[in-house]
């Protein structure tokens, strides 16, 4: 077992080390190491099935890891979870709240449920309603608000207790992209006044918001930094190609030893090559010249997280092929 330092360090919300839960024969989160600092997003990228949901689940004391030591707010988990509720807010992927109550009783709910005098619920409720947008919409029940403004509904419960520690699950997923940015806004707004914010997501434009990231392949930990440093470690190099055939062009690169995976977008290739290659894009711009096939353009790019993430997760599948 890793043990955690002496150290706690308070400029960290979540320490976790060797992080495991296992279902039986299925490992669904083996051996992840998290620092999380306060008073930042730390963004947990990967797949449906990569560990994020058990993770989450684990860290708010909901799931009892198989192995590991975690430290949430200077608190033991699982043992001091009870002691941690009031301190953290939670939202779901799947809508959560009562669909049959208005916005109003909703929000009076889980006040009562995160017993708030009466001095607090007086002010915060409507401290809510007003910052979440949710005026025109109080007596309104929650089973016919639209996708924005449930999302709208479920963070102002969330957030209704002032909670240290924010957990997001997916919590996106059912919204268009005007009220996904609408959304981040006011995630940062919440870490402005100090709220540390923990979130999920298999968007990659989402996850480059993030301060930090932590990206999950099949319950593993492939990768850990801020987006510019995943970008910069990435055991690749990227080039973008031209081509009025880039169909003809991508089947011919992935032949080509040196080449990790090609992705097209319009009339253009990503191309991932081995980062030992000298010039890629010269090379690159060779090869298929050589071959006969027509090329407009090739030059070297600085990798994007979908690049990191694909590089992670095909280094991982690699070394399991090797292993089998």
């Amino acid at each position: 077992m890793k043990n955690l330092p002496e150290s706690a360090g308070s400029d960290l919300a979540i320490r976790a080390r060797s992080l495991t839960k296992d279902f039986g024969h299925v490992v669904a989160v083996n051996d992840v190491d998290l620092d999380v600092p306060r008073s930042r997003i730390y963004g947990f990228l990967g797949p449906n099935g990569s560990g994020k949901s058990t993770s989450i689940r684990m860290l708010c004391g909901l799931l009892t890891p198989s192995h590991g030591d975690i430290q949430v707010l200077g608190l033991d988990i699982p043992r001091q979870a009870e002691a941690l509720r009031r301190k953290v807010g939670y939202m779901t992927q799947k809508f959560s709240l009562f669909e049959d109550l208005t916005v109003t009783e909703n929000l009076a709910f889980i006040a009562n449920i995160y017993t708030l005098s009466r001095i607090e619920r007086k002010s915060r409720i409507p401290e809510a309603i007003e910052r979440y947008e949710l005026g025109r919409l109080i007596n309104q029940r929650a089973g016919t608000l639209s996708g924005g403004q449930k999302q709208r509904l479920a963070l102002a419960a969330a957030t209704l207790h002032a909670p240290e520690l924010l957990f997001l699950d997916e919590p996106t997923s059912a919204v268009d992209p005007e009220n996904r940015r609408a959304f981040w806004e006011s995630l940062f707004d919440l870490v402005a006044e100090g709220t540390t914010i923990l979130v999920s997501t298999h968007y990659m434009d989402e996850a480059e918001r993030c301060h930090e990231l932590a990206i999950l392949d099949l319950g593993v930990l492939v990768a850990a930094g801020s987006p510019e440093q995943l970008s910069d470690g990435i055991d690749a190099a990227v080039v973008v190609v031209e081509s009025p055939e880039p169909r003809k062009i991508s089947h011919f690169l992935d032949d080509q030893g040196f080449v990790h995976s090609t992705a097209q977008i319009g009339n253009t290739l990503r191309v991932m090559v081995d980062r030992e290659v000298q010039s890629p894009a010269e090379i690159t711009g060779r090869v298929i010249r050589d071959a006969g096939l027509p090329l407009e353009a090739c030059e070297k790019v600085r990798p994007s997280l979908e690049d990191v993430f694909v590089a992670a997760t095909q280094a991982r599948k690699a070394a399991r092929d090797q292993a089998t």
